[in-house]
């Protein structure tokens, strides 16, 4: 199973960081062109800084779609760039049934190769279904985001006092098992996961919102980490655009570095309770 490569990686490396891989044209550097071609070459260097210092990638299809056709195509590109020693993940936020999940499943398990994807179990079980179905994969369910709208259902109260995004997990978890799913849980969400630990005790999850949005790891470590860490923290905008000029990959690198190097910290402190 996939989620094992991830459980394996985190324990030889003492890191638990992911960094996300969403490039925006209008805020890479000046020093490449603003489409395709750029993107590609932007990436290619941030790869190459920051592989020493993590131990997966998240590709966010949205930021290849919105350029056409070549965006396709770079995506194409960068997944051959990425190393095979990392756990890669498609984030696609796929949520459709039938026939339509199986073509998505199809497309990133099968001609992508990616280890994991990133899905919406909103519309039920068989979202997820036929994603499951594919062996040594991984599905992402979106569990509680971490952006401001969430709240709008994810934190509605049921009437057995349970929130919606409990409910939603309680459920799901036993479409699969900790081997094959993981559930995203906002790093801007730390006190509500305590809830989310006792529905998904032994779940790894995928925790984005460090930086940027405002997320602090080590709330999120203290408050989400199991005995075998549990977590797969994402930073995406905070590693790609730690810096703006020619040194752009220099300063990725110097984040990232800096990420894993607190992650170790904090396992370590772990350890020693």
């Amino acid at each position: 199973m996939s989620v094992i490569k991830l459980s394996n990686l985190i324990a030889e490396n003492e890191n638990f960081l992911c960094v996300g891989l969403d490039p925006d044209v209008e805020k890479i550097p000046d020093y490449f062109t603003k489409d395709a071609i750029g993107v590609l070459g932007f990436l290619e260097e941030i790869i190459q800084s920051t592989k020493a210092h993590c131990i997966a990638y998240k590709i966010n299809f949205a930021f290849f779609e919105a350029l056409g056709s070549n965006g396709w195509k770079t995506l194409e590109a960068v997944r051959k760039l990425l190393p095979a020693s990392h756990f890669l993940i498609a984030d696609a936020k796929r949520g459709d049934i039938g026939n339509t999940a199986q073509k998505y499943a199809e497309a990133i398990f099968g001609i992508l190769d990616f280890d994991a994807v990133t899905l919406s179990p909103y519309m039920g079980r068989d979202v997820v279904m036929p994603f499951l179905e594919f062996e040594n994969k991984t599905s992402i369910l979106l569990g509680l985001t971490s952006n401001t709208g969430s709240e709008d259902f994810q934190l509605l109260t049921l009437q057995n006092e349970e929130y919606v995004f409990e409910y939603v997990l309680r459920i799901s978890a036993a479409w699969g098992s900790p081997e094959n799913l993981m559930f995203v849980i906002g790093a801007t969400k730390p006190k509500y996961f305590y809830q989310v630990r006792k529905h998904i005790p032994d779940h790894y999850l995928l925790v984005p919102g460090i930086g940027a949005q405002g997320g602090n790891l080590q709330d999120v470590y203290e408050a989400g980490a199991t005995e075998d860490v549990g977590l797969l923290v994402n930073s995406s905008r905070g590693i790609l655009y730690a810096g703006s000029d020619r040194n752009f990959n220099s300063a990725a690198e110097s984040k990232a570095k800096q990420l894993s190097s607190e992650m170790k910290r904090l396992i370590h402190q772990n350890k020693m309770k």
